[in-house]
């Protein structure tokens, strides 16, 4: 009796065995399939490439557009259409160097131009007047206001006369507005529109009639 017990008992735990095997397997490969299909692909960094400058004196010590004081030794910048608060690495392609700053201003007004550093960034990465650099948004606030965008269709030094040509593109386009910008000398921008998206105002600036300073797509700013 104990050899046929014997004899019958080791295929059984043979088989018992393999079974124990496969479900081993099989586990270790549906986790490893779990595994897989939890990872989440890498979010696209959106990325913009042009001209950079910088800003210092006069502006130091002067409020920004966002109301905060510009420090001109802290590592911010001034952007037309990213949102306050945003932080973006800033990379020279000359050599390579990079920079991370927060956009606290507008700016800058220049044809080109894409991005204006504060004296501290600039000297980070090297830039002693202009240079072609690439940016890169690493984040953007959370919760803020909703997205407008108008067009900037002049720079005026003269509040009355900044004022005459807004009531104009109102009653022409419907929505115009100003906005302040501190400096030497301060000056009222003009801006007419205002579209839920950046493409929205893109193609609405390409309606205005041609205005004697070059028009910008601007976000409008909580005044």
């Amino acid at each position: 009796m104990v050899r046929r017990l014997e004899f019958y008992s080791a295929p059984f735990f043979g088989y018992l065995e393999s079974m124990i095997w496969r479900t081993i397997v099989l586990s270790a490969l549906l986790s490893s399939v779990t595994a897989c299909s939890s990872v989440k692909p890498p979010a696209t960094v959106p990325s913009q490439t042009g001209i950079a400058s910088w800003y210092g004196v006069p502006f130091d010590g002067r409020p920004t557009a966002s109301g905060e004081i510009f420090e001109k030794e802290k590592l911010t910048a001034a952007h037309r259409t990213l949102a306050f608060g945003s932080v973006v690495r800033v990379r020279n392609l000359l050599n390579s160097k990079t920079v991370e700053v927060r956009i606290n201003d507008r700016g800058p007004f220049v044809n080109n131009r894409i991005i204006d550093l504060s004296e501290a960034a600039a000297r980070n990465v090297d830039i002693p007047g202009t240079a072609s650099v690439e940016l890169q948004i690493l984040t953007t606030p959370p919760h803020r206001d909703a997205d407008n965008f108008a067009v900037q269709v002049a720079m005026l030094q003269d509040r009355v006369e900044a004022s005459q040509l807004r009531q104009s593109l109102e009653a022409e386009y419907g929505t115009a507005s100003l906005a302040f910008r501190d400096g030497a000398p301060p000056m009222w921008r003009v801006l007419v529109g205002m579209e839920p998206t950046e493409d929205a105002a893109t193609q609405f600036a390409s309606k205005l009639k041609e205005q004697k300073v070059p028009l910008f797509v601007v976000r409008i700013d909580p005044q």
